[in-house]
């Protein structure tokens, strides 16, 4: 008999649904049976075990598949504080939040680009931009580490607000911490940046943090997640396979150990995987709505990274884009090259299609899909579910 997993969750919440009219969503069950599923799960089942029909339903769909996602993988994002104050000065926007009767303080750098006119489209950088970005792109230099550090767990701004127990794993912290930085740019003209076309990158850890905060934050225009590898581009799933074949990859079981990017409660399931009811080609999807911009720069000559998972979850999550009619919103680029978050020019023009069309609103064609990889998609090996006609 196939394993069974009780999922205790309840929770009630209001979504807007594309006619921006708020829709309640139906509470997530206090106990549900998932059966241990080793293939990828079908993005367009519910928990209620009927598939969905119509585009209006994914909001609701989609806010189920992120309060699993907390649950399971990455902890809970609060919601937003009771108090975000900025201020900008010489090019550092100066964000506070207080919530609980605890504040905590951080900036962030802002380049402003030599063309254009002001407000700005930006791209707020993990760390460092590791991409090139145009001159008519501000760039927002986000130290996340300050905010969730990657080597000791419950250290940073966000645990000095909410606990070092909190359940939030550093790259939820992350995620939060570029909440913030929208809510300081909505109150903050000053800094000539437009809050409405803000895109978000990061390279290897923080290319996986950058997928997160554009998954998790619908403000979030276009993400450029680099390199990310698994637990960002790449399914739980698929990497165990890899493993098994004998190739050595980044997978659940071993980025738990040390690392503080997950929740703890992923530890139980790492050693499981098929008894998470989804992979990580919802999290991809959760970019379909509101329909936003997503392109996935990986490299196929670095096998820890996992190039086969990487393009066969790329692969299932655009499914979801393709369904909602949206399919260009997502794109998937790997090549191969020696320098791991270095950029090569081959990936250049669908990095400028992406920029072009999701912070600048040009009409740039943004159906990419490519890898120079010898992959072949083998949908019976990991999807049993078909692509329904959403009406």
């Amino acid at each position: 008999m196939a394993p069974f997993l009780a999922i205790l969750l309840a929770t009630a919440y209001l979504v807007t649904a594309q006619t921006s009219t708020p829709v309640a969503c139906p509470s997530i069950p206090a106990s549900v049976n998932y059966v241990a599923n080793p293939k990828l799960p079908d993005p367009f089942l519910p928990l209620s075990g009927t598939r969905i029909t119509k585009k209006d339903q994914w909001a609701c769909r989609k806010e189920e598949i992120k309060q699993l996602m907390y649950r399971y993988e990455f902890g809970v994002m609060p919601p937003k504080p009771s108090s975000v104050t900025a201020s900008f000065s010489s090019n550092s926007l100066k964000i506070t939040v207080s919530e609980g009767g605890k504040s905590t303080s951080f900036s962030v750098s802002i380049k402003l680009p030599s063309s254009g006119t002001a407000p700005y489209p930006a791209i707020i950088a993990y760390g460092a931009p590791s991409l090139p970005v145009p001159n008519t792109v501000a760039t927002i230099t986000y130290q996340n580490f300050d905010i969730a550090a990657d080597n000791g767990r419950g250290q940073g701004k966000f645990y000095d607000i909410y606990g070092k127990d909190h359940s939030a794993g550093a790259m939820i912290g992350w995620a939060w911490g570029v909440s913030r930085i929208i809510d300081a740019l909505e109150k903050t003209p000053d800094a000539k940046i437009d809050p409405k076309r803000v895109g978000v990158t990061g390279c290897s850890r923080n290319g996986k943090g950058a997928m997160v905060a554009g998954a998790f934050e619908d403000r979030i225009a276009l993400s450029l997640p680099q390199e990310g590898g698994q637990g960002g581009a790449g399914c739980w799933r698929i990497a165990d396979e890899i493993q098994k074949n004998g190739t050595t990859v980044e997978t659940a079981h071993q980025i738990v150990n040390g690392d503080t990017w997950y929740s703890n409660d992923f530890k139980k399931y790492v050693d499981v995987v098929p008894t998470i009811p989804f992979d990580n080609h919802m999290m991809h999807a959760l970019y379909a709505y509101p329909p936003r911009g997503v392109l996935i720069i990986e490299n196929t000559a670095i096998d820890y990274l996992g190039p086969p998972s990487n393009y066969h979850c790329a692969a299932a999550g655009s499914k979801v884009f393709e369904a909602m009619g949206i399919k260009d919103y997502m794109g998937f680029s790997s090549n191969s090259h020696s320098n791991h978050c270095g950029f090569p020019s081959a990936q250049q023009p669908e990095l400028t299609a992406f920029i072009g069309r999701f912070l600048l609103g040009k009409d740039s064609k943004t159906d990419v899909f490519k890898t120079d990889g010898k992959f072949t998609i083998d949908e019976k090996r990991w999807i049993d579910w078909s692509v329904p006609s959403l009406t």
